[in-house]
């Protein structure tokens, strides 16, 4: 059993190029029907969702202070390292499952198995905690819909699995719809964002953002144990908030809110000009999200103190303390609208990874056919919807979090390292794109990325740690036996003899 054979580069493009006349019946290949725009527009609805609504007041009240801002374009810049990577892979491999097929091509099938595996439990969790979100935020905004069945505490919540439902329709539907509902969306939290940034900045107080960086103390509630970072448990060093400690932690957390811009990446087997538009799309979403998130959190720190952020609502209440309540309500309304679009892509990012490793038989094969008329991966398409729909209704998953920014984290370091093993392996491949200064910043982004991890709980590392075992008896039981390049060595095996 050959755990580390890798797919040729020529077989990988091999899926994705399709003559014009059998675009329309092709049973196996997806259509290329996006720009650069659309790409932006899958990237920033991914991108802008929770985070800057929520996650911004948690960060700066619990960990960071103001400091909160450079925890928002440290965690920015980590993630432009990795588009970097992402942008020189995606323009020379344009295909479905991103960072799944750039394994499969550098590192080998088992190291591809373990990041699609990763990349499942990253959109699927996402979406699901995303799905509850939305329906949360739209019990605040409609006072007549019951807790019951639209709250945290619902045995059934009916808001969660009816928006996952309707948007997995979208999804199943075809690319294009999915690319309008998205960009109507991102244009909608985009203003509401630029708004908060500009309103916001008549009602900010120096003084609230001194200091900027408050002195480290210990924290108001245990984080010893299995809640501890791991770095500090590695070291011994005792826990506390605030200081560059409390920065650093603060930026693991908000890591979260930049988790799914690769899932630009995953559509390069329906991007019209890969070559140019991947790049495109992978680092205007980063600029225009880190633009817009250390925008936002410099506001609302200096709108109110650290200390007395709203960690439930922060911007909707910093406006409310300020006399402009009306704000509220429309930042409630972009808040619906981003994570709408963050749930649509997740559902289409799912489906893509799971159809490429269904193409390359580590999945039934059976999951990655293409549905004739809309021209998208329908089976595989159904399965994820399903899937997240049972999670959204039944699980209560906030405490599950962070295992979203573990899974990013994971998949970025491979990204970055298989750019200079593919350098070294396949010097003469055409790349439209180059990360500069390789091999370095492809390692720095890949250092980077696991120093980040090092600031999540030893809990969090437990629970990827048995997610990831169940796939590789998966892997083991399945793929290994199954997949095509197993089956073309078999059968090589007898005509050798």
């Amino acid at each position: 059993m050959n755990l580390t054979r890798t797919k040729s580069v020529e077989d990988i493009l091999a899926h994705t190029a399709e003559p014009a006349a059998d675009e329309a019946t092709s049973t196996t290949r997806l259509r290329r029907r996006l720009g650069p725009f659309d790409l932006m527009g899958f990237g920033i609805g991914i991108v802008i969702g929770t985070g800057i609504f929520t996650l911004t007041g948690v960060a700066a009240k619990d960990s960071a202070g103001p400091g909160v801002v450079i925890s928002f374009a440290l965690a920015g810049f980590v993630s432009l390292l990795a588009a970097l990577c992402y942008a020189e892979l995606s323009s020379a491999v344009p295909t479905a499952g991103s960072a799944y097929t750039y394994a499969y091509a550098t590192i080998g099938e088992i190291f591809a198995w373990i990041i699609g595996w990763d990349l499942i439990l990253e959109f699927a969790l996402g979406a699901a905690v995303v799905a509850r979100g939305w329906s949360g935020y739209l019990a605040e905004l409609v006072d007549s819909l019951p807790a019951s069945l639209f709250g945290e505490s619902a045995t059934v919540n009916l808001g969660a699995l009816g928006i996952t439902l309707v948007l997995g329709v979208v999804a199943y539907v075809g690319i294009r719809e999915s690319k309008w509902v998205t960009n109507v969306l991102v244009v909608v939290k985009v203003l509401v964002c630029l708004f908060v940034i500009v309103a916001g900045a008549f009602f900010v107080k120096a003084s609230n953002w001194a200091p900027f960086i408050p002195g480290a103390e210990a924290p108001r509630e245990s984080t010893s144990g299995l809640t501890q970072p791991l770095w500090q448990a590695l070291v011994g060093v005792e826990p506390s908030v605030y200081g560059m400690a409390g920065v650093l932690s603060a930026a693991a957390i908000v890591f979260f809110s930049y988790t799914g811009f690769e899932a630009v990446a995953n559509l390069g087997e329906e991007t019209r000009n890969p070559k140019r538009d991947l790049p495109l799309g992978l680092l205007g979403t980063l600029l225009i999200c880190t633009f817009l998130y250390v925008g936002v959190s410099a506001v609302l720190t200096g709108m109110v103190n650290y200390t007395d952020i709203n960690e439930g609502a922060p911007i909707s209440s910093a406006f409310e303390d300020v006399g402009l309540g009306w704000a509220a309500t429309l930042v409630g309304i972009a808040a619906l609208a981003g994570l709408t679009s963050v749930i649509l892509v997740d559902l289409v990012a799912m489906g893509r990874i799971g159809f490429a490793m269904a193409r390359d038989g580590l999945l039934p094969k059976g999951l990655a056919k293409v549905h004739p008329k809309h021209g998208t991966p329908s089976l595989i398409t159904l399965f994820t919807v399903a899937l997240v729909a049972v999670l959204a209704a039944f699980v209560p998953l906030t405490a599950l979090a962070e295992m979203v920014s573990i899974g990013t984290l994971f998949a970025f370091t491979i990204v970055s390292l298989a750019v200079p093993v593919l350098r070294r392996t396949r010097p003469e491949l055409p790349r439209p794109f180059r990360t500069p200064f390789s091999p370095v910043l492809p390692i720095l982004s890949a250092v980077l990325c696991v120093a980040l991890m090092g600031n999540l709980s030893i809990e969090t590392w437990i629970r990827f740690a048995v997610w990831m075992a169940l796939g590789l008896v998966l892997y083991f039981t399945y793929g290994a036996r199954r997949g095509r390049l197993a089956q073309q060595e078999a059968q090589a095996q007898p005509a050798s003899r």
